[in-house]
């Protein structure tokens, strides 16, 4: 007598689901292991627009203290950004 195997339903719906995720969550990870990131990068990864960025994020003297700028350019170290932005989105 062989003894029977009781496999689990297997839902492919949400194990898709659950693959993208952890894509995305993979890639934007990825994404901010960039050295450098600029103003257009920060609203694309962020969703945040350029705009509100610069009125609300910029402007604080953390950001400020971490960029780097030359003629007209502005450029932030990816990691340092994303904590500095990390922590003035956690006191609204």
């Amino acid at each position: 007598m062989q003894p029977t195997i009781a496999e689990p339903p297997f839902d492919k719906q949400s194990s898709q689901k659950y693959v993208k995720k952890k894509l995305d969550e993979a890639l934007l990870e990825a994404l901010w292991e960039l050295w450098y990131v600029d103003a257009d990068k920060l609203s694309a990864l962020t969703c945040m627009s350029k705009r509100w960025l610069e009125d609300e994020i910029f402007c604080d003297v953390r950001m400020r203290a971490i960029e780097v700028r030359k003629v007209k350019k502005r450029w932030w170290p990816a990691k340092e950004a994303r904590e500095v932005m990390k922590e003035i989105t956690s006191h609204w």
